[in-house]
């Protein structure tokens, strides 16, 4: 079985830290979707204009596309992605077909991907903090608010396990990885 994790949060949360870190601990290949976004897109975040849905879809497809291709290649893999909300994490899974209709789940060929999203949550003033001593990032800490209106956590049913971000980078990229090898939060 191929396994699809998606390292998820608001920005400041470590999931490029937390998803190379993983990958490169598996041996597995490892994508950042802030390196798919379009330059219009990093041009609005960076004068600290929040993106909107019709913003995002266009990005979250062509990441899905990613995903459907390495998991027809047989290639675990692990993004780090927002997916902030749970129509995002929809489309991640199933593509655009996923916009239209609120099944993620597909027969067949077009069946959706099987991923687990592993949301690394903390408080906000440790996260701002993050975002302070970041440089070279499109995305400035002025929308770490917006970040956090947006954010709809994941909840049954969907397949995901919650980690703080409080732990040692060591700790978090265990416990994702426990989950991965004990298999209690992968889909069947």
């Amino acid at each position: 079985m191929v396994v699809v994790v998606v390292v998820m949060g608001v920005s400041g949360s470590g999931k490029t830290t937390v998803g190379s870190r993983l990958a490169a601990k598996l041996g597995w290949k490892f994508y950042d979707a802030d390196d798919y976004h379009s330059p219009e897109n990093k041009k609005k975040m960076s004068e600290g204009i929040p993106l909107t849905d019709e913003d995002r879809i266009p990005w979250l497809c062509e990441l899905h596309d990613i995903l459907r291709r390495e998991d027809s290649c047989r290639q675990d893999v692990v993004l780090a992605c927002s997916a902030l909300k749970k129509m995002y994490r929809r489309v991640l899974a199933s593509g655009a077909s996923a916009i239209e209709s609120n099944q993620p789940e597909q027969s067949g060929e077009n069946a959706a991907l099987k991923i687990l999203f592993a949301h690394l949550d903390g408080p906000r003033d440790i996260i701002a903090g993050r975002l302070e001593k970041r440089k070279g990032h499109f995305l400035p800490p002025e929308l770490l608010k917006s970040q956090f209106d947006t954010l709809e956590p994941p909840s049954a049913p969907e397949n995901f396990i919650t980690v703080s971000l409080e732990k040692s980078l060591p700790e978090i990229v265990l416990e994702i990885e426990n989950v991965i090898f004990q298999g209690e939060a992968l889909p069947d």
